[in-house]
């Protein structure tokens, strides 16, 4: 609902500028209390977007008279910071749809661009649009940042900007934080790796990769590769150096390596004997990987690894990696999940466990599941509050992503935590125009003063029905900066 010539004038406070919209929100929650605010404010520069004010109002709505400006009601919701999801796929669509394999080797560039912005546009008014921290696997087309913004206009706001009501629909996307190609060894998957033999290779082709010649693969073998790989990403304008080393964070202006220590070389072999094809080895060794790391570090970037267990995940906080993705197997016949995970506890190294991906795949039955779920639990014994909410979503459909959120509060965790560690309410001290240092650059995550107007809104009670809160059809109001995307 949306009043015209209304809002409250604070009490101790001049009354704002026409060149501001207020929005009244029933309920508001802080992700550094945890608390749900009641009959809160939200002052926001029409030109900036950015958060003026926010402050209590009374519970009759106040005196709106003398203020000229536009009001949002949403006294009768629950207003939230815009959800992040930091392990995302645009380019992918679900596996149950169509395989990762035919996806990367037989689906035209075209298709997949096309799939990308639809699949961003669905994130968005999901309420995941401060959101993203892609991994776009299998598109070697995103060398250059530059062929990104021009699929995903968005990214960043400083080659977009434009003034109110001139914003085109393709605008209106999550705000992105891209992964170029990965690298990998010349052995490798589509990432930063060694090589060039794991995949994804055409099943017609049998030593061809990906299609029209696109591939995401950035090969590196030895140090000296290694740190000119990550090099040449950041100099492409990566935000993110996908580095594999296991098959199976964070802050704003990030480039990352993602280190995978371990993959399935042999995966050829699958169709005669899955044993064969189902065992990994590691791709990069340690100096391989603390060169890469300590390269990216050196740029003030930082680093996020793929991997999946206690052997693999030791050397990588070892060498302060920021983030361990999946970690799902943290188990041995001699060690439990919790005892594995007490390696995490005084570290900042940011735990994304994926749950999504690996419930859609085995549809929550099954050992693989059933070891996601204990490495989750653990993480909770511990306390562990370096959680951050990505699903690998992709594997999943778009539009979807609250999933994650769902399954770690069904597996016992606290839902005002759960919704801290899907927000990028990093404590940061940045109170930038984004206009003048750039949409990724300002601070978002949080309804403060000096962060970026992306809000949400629904009508769920997430103590009573946290599921059904986070659901998309609950997102009920999308407001990225200024801009109601639902009006």
């Amino acid at each position: 609902m949306q009043l015209t010539a209304t809002a409250p004038t604070l009490e101790g406070q001049a009354p704002p500028a026409a060149a501001t919209k207020i929005v009244l929100a029933g309920k508001l929650f802080d992700p550094y209390t945890l608390e749900l605010l009641d009959n809160q404010a939200i002052t926001i520069c029409n030109d900036s977007g950015m958060i003026l004010d926010v402050a209590p109002f009374p519970e009759n709505g106040g005196n709106f008279a003398s203020f000229d400006g536009e009001v949002i009601d949403l006294r009768h919701l629950t207003v939230l910071p815009g959800f992040v999801d930091t392990h995302v796929h645009f380019f992918l669509h679900p596996y149950a749809e169509t395989s990762w394999e035919e996806q990367v080797t037989k689906e035209s560039i075209v298709e997949r661009t096309i799939r990308a912005t639809v699949h961003a546009k669905r994130t968005l008014m999901a309420g995941f649009y401060g959101c993203t921290v892609p991994r776009v696997q299998g598109m070697q087309i995103l060398r250059y940042a530059s062929v990104y913004r021009a699929l995903v206009p968005s990214y960043p706001a400083r080659d977009i900007f434009v003034p109110q009501g001139q914003l085109r629909p393709l605008e209106r996307m999550v705000r992105i934080f891209a992964g170029l190609s990965y690298m990998c060894f010349s052995i490798s998957h589509i990432q930063l790796m060694r090589g060039t033999c794991l995949g994804p290779k055409s099943s017609l082709y049998l030593n061809k990769e990906g299609i029209d010649g696109v591939t995401g693969v950035d090969a590196a073998d030895g140090t000296q590769e290694c740190i000119k790989a990550v090099r040449r990403q950041i100099g492409a304008g990566a935000d993110w150096i996908k580095v594999n080393e296991s098959w199976f964070g964070l802050d704003l202006s990030v480039i990352s390596v993602d280190a995978v220590p371990d993959y399935t070389v042999r995966s050829r072999a699958s169709e005669v004997s899955r044993r064969v094809g189902a065992a990994s080895m590691a791709t990069f060794d340690y100096d391989e990987l603390r060169a890469m790391i300590c390269t990216a570090h050196a740029y003030g970037v930082k680093v996020a690894a793929h991997a999946t267990n206690r052997s693999t995940i030791i050397p990588l906080m070892s060498l302060r990696v920021d983030s361990i993705e999946h970690a799902y197997d943290m188990t041995t016949p001699d060690t439990t999940a919790v005892e594995m995970f007490g390696e995490y506890v005084g570290h900042k190294t940011k735990y994304v466990p994926t749950l999504a991906a690996y419930y859609t795949m085995t549809q929550g039955k099954g050992d693989l599941w059933d070891r996601a779920a204990s490495s989750f639990k653990a993480a909770l014994e511990l306390d562990l509050d370096n959680i951050s909410c990505g699903g690998d979503t992709g594997v999943f459909a778009h539009g979807a992503n609250a999933l994650e959120l769902s399954l770690m509060v069904r597996l016992g965790a606290n839902w005002k935590k759960v919704l801290r560690w899907q927000l990028w309410a990093a404590g940061s001290d940045l109170k930038e125009d984004p206009r003048i240092v750039g949409d990724n650059e300002v601070p978002f995550g949080a309804v403060r003063r000096g962060f970026i107007a992306d809000l949400i809104a629904t009508p769920g009670n997430f103590a009573a029905d946290f599921e059904s809160a986070v659901s998309a059809e609950s997102i009920q109001f999308v407001m990225k900066g200024w801009q109601d995307l639902q009006a």
